[in-house]
């Protein structure tokens, strides 16, 4: 497993995520955070996005991500003693002494795991860092099998203003690969500088799960049957329209 986003996508992850993202689940992993009664880890803690909320709201959360860039940005914006809750790491690997009560991997983290033996060994060594009665809580989107029959072209999918003046657009292309159940995403970005336009683009591979795939995959684990699985962020149950899985898993 190895996904470094480059430093021009850390860059303006941001701008570009607290319009498309925060809306749709801070609330609910902020929930989650405060009812926690003991340590947080945020698997994939990125530019902090939840994590500095979640700090600024007294919870003891640490994080980790593979990204240096997304670390560095998320450094910058917090004080200097907080830095030691920040660890360059990956969810196949790292290892922690002190258990947590909590883990989460948000906004389809979860989705950049490409292979089942990679997928198990994430969620079981998850499990090995939560306390008896401590919770696993991660999101993956509900494929849309219209999008999976054919590639799409190039679309904006992001407008704006970086800073004041300066526009900022993104561009998403996708490319499906029903058999081994991945999506080949190029993302590029054009944006306005002193002297011009610049771009950029960056291409990552991310993994579509279907209902009970994911289910077989948790029950292979060291969880079991210990999950729940719903359909959106308000922990309703899977329908038709869900565009979202939610897990949450538990170890008894």
């Amino acid at each position: 497993m190895e996904l470094q986003y480059p430093r021009f996508f850390a860059r303006f992850y941001d701008i570009i995520y607290q319009n498309l993202r925060d809306s749709v689940d801070n609330q609910f992993f902020l929930q989650e955070i405060e009812t926690t009664d003991g340590c947080i880890l945020e698997v994939g803690a990125g530019t902090g996005r939840l994590f500095i909320e979640a700090l600024n709201r007294q919870a003891d959360i640490y994080g980790i991500d593979i990204s240096t860039s997304m670390i560095e940005v998320l450094k910058s914006k917090i004080n200097r003693q907080h830095y030691f809750r920040i660890e360059e790491n990956n969810v196949l690997h790292f290892q922690h002494e002190n258990p947590y009560n909590l883990i989460i991997a948000p906004f389809r983290v979860f989705m950049h795991l490409l292979t089942k033996e990679e997928q198990i060994q994430a969620i079981n060594n998850i499990y090995d860092h939560l306390l008896p009665g401590g919770k696993f809580i991660f999101d993956a989107f509900v494929p849309d099998v219209k999008h999976l029959s054919k590639d799409a072209k190039e679309e904006m999918d992001f407008e704006g203003e970086y800073i004041p003046g300066r526009k900022l657009r993104r561009y998403i292309t996708t490319k499906p690969d029903i058999i081994n159940q991945r999506i080949d995403i190029t993302f590029r970005l054009k944006w306005d500088e002193d002297d011009g336009f610049k771009q950029d683009r960056w291409e990552v591979p991310i993994h579509f799960f279907f209902r009970y795939e994911l289910e077989h995959l948790i029950e292979r684990t060291k969880f079991r049957g210990n999950y729940n699985l719903y359909g959106d962020y308000s922990k309703n149950g899977l329908t038709s329209d869900s565009t979202d899985f939610v897990i949450i898993c538990y170890k008894q």
